[in-house]
């Protein structure tokens, strides 16, 4: 159940360079410079996080509401929630912490220009990050006070939040309600014009998500097999690419604020993720892209963390090079890009290797123990008998 699904960890590859690549404007060369190419400027790759979004919201739910069909009582749920509670722990926040910890650092000791903001913001940011409040954080200080280095980490606090509610929601909303009660929340989010703190909090995406996967056994769900597009390799990467370019269309920087953009893009990341979610292979089928894709896919938490102290630690080298940083801009962007890339590229492997495997590995292998010691109580007879009165 839960095996990867190749075209989860394409899509996976797609959201994480279309994050990366719009940080450029803002973060490597600094915001609306006039000399930068216009994809730069009006393709708005932050559409990449809500995609993230619904991927995970599919992929968690996916694994975790077979888990929790059996428990009927707490105490039989609980050792589920507090065994994946602890997973997600060993899974993402090492990383997350250590790279808060290097950014933290980087705003001390190598910021002469003040790219990354100012070590009293960055501790506070990291604070944040670390209790994952980052998101209520970045649209109490949006406009009002510094947020730099670490502001991606709002996404990350909202997904630990989604995390930490999602196994008692589905505990606590037994049978039909459960789907009600989570498309009722999608529609009133899809109609809203977006604010600040509805933008930072928003879980239509990752909602949309969790409906797919609990649609996933359901004959609907089957009989809206794709089977004609796996039979047209073509088509299918057309309308990936067509979709793709919706998402950025509609999340451009040139549309002002937003209104019912977000929605729109959350309903179009969740069809991604259903068509991905077959596990049909329609995505990419050309040898070596596809390879380089699977590699992007699944190093793609380690780049979301990694590429902003990269592109940051750049635009330090740059305005400590470059006079006019304006005419400068192609120049840098043309040997800079290149570079940065192939640095986030070598430490999200670093990263990946000696951090985040080893950890999630320790994970898995903690909670079953913990499981194996749960099952071995169980089944002594005075346990067993104390466990259901």
């Amino acid at each position: 159940m839960n095996r990867r699904i190749a075209d989860i960890e394409v899509l996976r590859a797609f959201a994480v360079l279309a994050v990366a690549l719009y940080h450029v404007n803002g973060v490597l060369t600094g915001f609306n410079t006039p000399s930068l190419p216009w994809p730069f400027q009006q393709l708005g790759g932050w559409f990449g996080v809500d995609l993230f979004f619904a991927i995970s919201g599919f992929v968690i739910a996916r694994g975790l509401l077979g888990q929790m069909e059996r428990p009927r009582r707490w105490g039989e749920a609980w050792p589920v929630i507090k065994v994946f509670w602890l997973r997600r722990f060993w899974r993402l926040i090492p990383s997350a912490w250590l790279w808060l910890a290097i950014m933290l650092l980087l705003s001390w000791l190598f910021n002469t220009s003040g790219v990354y903001g100012q070590v009293s913001a960055n501790l506070e940011a990291t604070l944040a990050g670390m209790l994952n409040v980052a998101n209520a954080r970045f649209a109490y200080c949006f406009g009002t006070c510094e947020f730099y280095s670490s502001f991606v980490y709002w996404s990350l606090s909202l997904e630990e939040q989604f995390y930490l509610l999602l196994p008692l929601l589905i505990f606590f909303v037994r049978g039909r309600w459960l789907p009600v009660l989570l498309g009722a929340w999608v529609l009133f989010q899809l109609v809203q014009a977006r604010g600040l703190w509805l933008m930072a909090f928003r879980t239509d995406a990752l909602l949309l998500g969790v409906l797919l996967a609990m649609a996933g056994g359901t004959g609907v769900y089957q009989r809206l097999k794709p089977m004609w597009l796996a039979r047209r390799p073509l088509v299918a990467a057309l309308i990936l690419g067509a979709i793709l370019a919706n998402l950025a269309w509609l999340a451009s920087p040139a549309r002002g604020m937003y209104t019912y953009e977000v929605g729109a893009i959350a309903v179009l990341s969740a069809v991604l993720v259903w068509l991905a979610s077959y596990d049909l292979d329609l995505f990419c089928r050309v040898r070596g892209l596809r390879e380089v894709l699977f590699w992007l896919g699944s190093r793609s938490y380690a780049i979301y963390l990694i590429h902003v102290p990269v592109y940051l630690g750049a635009s330090e080298v740059r305005l400590r090079l470059f006079s006019d940083v304006d005419r400068a801009a192609p120049v840098f962007l043309a040997i800079g890009l290149p570079a940065c890339l192939a640095v986030i590229a070598a430490l999200a492997e670093l990263n990946y290797r000696f951090v985040e495997s080893p950890l999630r590995r320790y994970g898995v292998r903690m909670t079953s123990n913990m499981r194996n010691h749960n099952l071995t109580r169980s089944a002594l007879p005075g346990v067993k008998q104390a466990s259901t009165t």
